[in-house]
């Protein structure tokens, strides 16, 4: 399956990536294959809580009505919950306004063995306080910078960074809100601010191109999802995370068999000291 991956800086024009699965692409084969991933997905997740030298950072930025709650249920559906931690960021609050814009953020990094998910995150500092004007325009074109210095701090100690951008078309949007009013079990999920964002599309999409373009990088790379179809946004945000796990496979199997073979010995030394056999 080929991700639209972007590891790189450079201009990003969303209207070129289609929001739609591929056609060759058949929503069987791909539910089949996101159960095999599922099981892959658990063990890879079981060997780096217990290796715990490295963490996962998984970032979910989109729309409203995108799909970030249902790839949020999704992905953890096919891991530990031992080990995972999701957090939702909103608008700050007064206490969080008192401090750098990244400072709630770091409190919920994901510590080591640990998966941390982000529905909304740091990013919102340059697209909702971008559009609406919260911040003058010199304070947010610096938090480019910053949250590319921020993502690299957190890789260099081993944390595996992706961002995902669930990409959906207009009318797709218009369609599962309208929905959420007609499904009572959804309606919680009602907000007006929802709707007067549309008239703001464009600036929009224009805030997230450059959120995208300025902070991709190869060790903090976007992941520009197709979501109009949420089985297919499903697969591609669980192939990519297992794509991004299986090279530490070998090294966190090591790391686990060398922690055995230190505890095997230990309770070796214990058991003669006291008399066990």
């Amino acid at each position: 399956m080929e991700f639209h991956r972007i590891d790189a800086p450079g201009r990003i024009n969303l209207e070129e990536i289609s929001p739609e699965p591929p056609e060759e692409v058949k929503k069987h084969e791909a539910k089949a294959r996101f159960d095999v991933l599922n099981d892959e997905l658990f063990g890879l997740q079981d060997l780096m809580w217990g290796a715990r030298t490295h963490s996962v950072l998984m970032v979910l930025q989109g729309r409203d009505a995108a799909g970030k709650d249902g790839a949020v249920k999704h992905v953890v559906g096919a891991l530990n919950p031992r080990g995972v931690r999701v957090t939702s960021f909103g608008v700050p609050s007064e206490k969080e306004k008192r401090h750098d814009f990244l400072w709630r953020i770091h409190q919920h990094t994901p510590g080591a063995g640990e998966v941390a998910i982000f529905n909304r995150s740091h990013y919102e500092d340059v697209l909702v306080v971008r559009v609406n004007k919260l911040a003058p325009r010199p304070i947010w074109k610096e938090r480019y910078r910053l949250i590319n210095a921020f993502e690299e701090t957190l890789v260099s100690g081993n944390c595996i960074v992706l961002k995902y951008f669930l990409h959906i078309t207009e009318e797709e949007q218009k369609e599962r809100l309208l929905e959420r009013e007609k499904e009572p079990t959804d309606a919680w999920k009602l907000n007006v601010e929802d709707w007067r964002e549309r008239d703001q599309w464009d600036e929009f999409t224009a805030a997230n191109e450059d959120a995208i373009g300025k902070c991709a990088s190869k060790r903090a790379p976007w992941f520009v999802v197709p979501a109009n179809a949420k089985w297919y946004r499903n697969l591609v945000i669980a192939e990519s995370l297992a794509a991004a796990l299986r090279p530490f496979r070998k090294q966190w199997r090591k790391t686990l068999d060398e922690t055995g073979k230190i505890g095997r010995r230990d309770l070796k030394e214990w058991r003669a000291a006291h008399g066990e056999t």
